[in-house]
This record gives C-alpha cells, structure tokens and sequence, in this order.
C-alpha cells in the first residue's frame, strides 16, 4: 500500500486547518502556500473532505476552507479513506468473490489482521494530537501552525 498525492495533500491541509486558533474560512491560496499544495489539486481534494463533513466550504469574497468538526474529532483514517476510499490491503478483503481460494487461503487471515491493525493505528489518532492541541502547544504566536508545532511530514 502505498499513500497518494491526494492522500497527503488531505492530511497536509486538514492538519493546517486543525492547528489555526481562529474560526475564520482560510483561502485555499494560503493553505496552499503554507503546505505545498498545488492550487488545482486542493479543489478536488476539498470537496471530497466536504463530502466526508470533514471540511465545510465557503464562497465569495471572504470564502474558503474551515474543518467540519472539531480536530479532536477527525482522525487520520477518516481523512485518508474519505480521499483513498476503505483501507483495503488485498482485493480477497474487499469480496470474497474476488479470489477463488480465500476461503482456504493461508495468508486471507493475515492480511485481515494487518488491515485491522492499521485502521485501529489510523483511526487513533486525532488532528488535535498532530496539530499539539491535546497537549496545549500552539503556535509561538499563537495564531497557527508553526515549523514547531507542525510535523516535518506535513511541511514538505
């Protein structure tokens, strides 16, 4: 398994939403900027998280982008599979009609288990924690995200 663009980006600009302490939308133009985006991509990539009532959107003049919920509230395996589609590992998890053998299979059980486990690893962890919210970091000046504050992964 291997994330895509799309994934990342996702995670990039929900993880910089999740750190703002204001409640203003944010232009796609600034997150973009802020998290190496590209501009086409965000929009595409924002209305599947809005779908997902992970990201609410705004229009006009003072539109933008602002979370859904709360950042305690999403995890990182809603934003992924709200982009990626279900975590799936192996097609045999997705149907039992799509391997003849996974009924017998030795390896079907193992591959259900590494599929379990990584959703329960994803799905515990909650922007608020990636942003340092639940531990009351917060940017230097308090306005958002910081170098500090931010994980390296989400600057790149």
């Amino acid at each position: 398994m291997r994330l895509t663009r799309a994934g990342e980006y996702a995670i990039r600009c929900v993880l910089y939403l999740s750190a703002l302490d204001r409640d203003e939308a944010v232009s796609r133009r600034e997150i973009c900027e802020a998290m190496g985006i590209p501009h086409h991509f965000l929009g595409k990539i924002a209305q599947e998280l809005s779908k997902a009532g992970l990201l609410a959107i705004s229009q006009g003049a003072r539109g933008g982008y602002r979370l859904g919920r709360a950042p305690g509230e999403i995890s990182l395996l809603e934003v992924l599979e709200a982009v990626e589609g279900e975590i799936i590992l192996n097609d045999c998890l997705e149907s039992r009609t799509a391997c003849a053998r996974s009924l017998t299979c030795p390896v079907h059980p193992v591959w259900a288990k590494a599929r379990d486990a990584l959703r329960r690893s994803l799905g515990g962890v909650s922007f608020a924690s990636l942003a340092g919210k639940e531990t009351g970091a917060a940017a230097p000046n308090g306005d958002g995200p910081s170098p500090d504050n931010i994980p390296a992964a989400a600057r790149r």
